[in-house]
């Protein structure tokens, strides 16, 4: 399991860190097999799988895009970071196999 315990809701100065509360009861699912049965999304862009409901905690802020009210923003943030991620992993790229490559993010 991946846990993001980062920003949420926007950007810095918008959004804000999941709180202790929230990462508890998503680490006390993952530690009681709960996790392993709940629905889940894959994100468009990163290619990731999320769950989307979790004992205890707002449904809102597990998927990404779902807790920021700017939609536009939330886009154009999420493709700059795909972006930077490619073009950072492409020194790399001569040293993967084509499975690795094709689970870059999709920009």
């Amino acid at each position: 399991w991946l846990v993001n315990t980062g920003w949420n809701g926007g950007a810095y100065g918008v959004g804000k860190r999941i709180s202790l509360k929230d990462t508890r009861a998503i680490i006390d699912a993952i530690h009681s097999g709960t996790l392993v049965q709940a629905p889940t999304e894959v994100d468009p862009i990163f290619g990731t799988t999320t769950i989307t409901k979790c004992p205890g905690v707002d449904d809102q802020i597990l998927v990404p895009h779902s807790s920021w009210d700017d939609q536009s923003a939330y886009k154009k943030t999420a493709i700059k970071l795909a972006t930077a991620f490619n073009d950072n992993f492409m020194k790399y790229a001569s040293g993967v196999s084509e499975e690795v490559l094709a689970a870059a993010p999709r920009v």
